[in-house]
């Protein structure tokens, strides 16, 4: 720690928001490239991923919600609760006076897990109410 163990927490409480978009940013990459492979099993694999990336888009409807306003909006909702998750996750991480980035994704992957369980539950959801498989 070059400035020491306050500068370090400063830094980390700094950044936290802005690194927690790097996880769903890789995830919504990868929801892209695979939704646009063609296949059907990408095709599932890249609509899983794009709601792992931002939950949001089950919030608008996607996939049954048209128009792109409504997914730039979405998407748009759920960076900003990333950040958010990463301020907190950035926080409770500097709670110890020697906190370092892997403190951050510890807490971090914690709070996202329970995002990513509230992703499912709305699926298994969406299936009861829709009577049909969604995915």
């Amino acid at each position: 720690m070059p400035y020491g163990p306050v500068a370090y927490r400063r830094q980390l409480r700094t950044f936290g928001a802005l690194a927690a978009l790097a996880p769903p940013a890789a995830l919504g990459v990868f929801a892209l490239l695979a939704l646009h492979r063609g296949s059907s099993t990408a095709g599932v694999l890249g609509f899983a991923s794009a709601l792992f990336a931002a939950p949001g888009l089950l919030v608008a409807g996607a996939p049954l919600a048209t128009g792109g306003t409504v997914y730039v909006l979405a998407i748009l909702a759920s960076a900003a609760v990333w950040m958010v998750l990463g301020a907190i996750a950035a926080r409770r991480a500097t709670r110890r006076p020697a906190a370092d980035w892997r403190d951050f994704w510890r807490e971090y992957l914690w709070l996202a897990a329970g995002v990513w369980i509230g992703v499912i539950g709305a699926l298994l959801a969406a299936n009861v109410l829709l009577g049909q498989a969604f995915l």
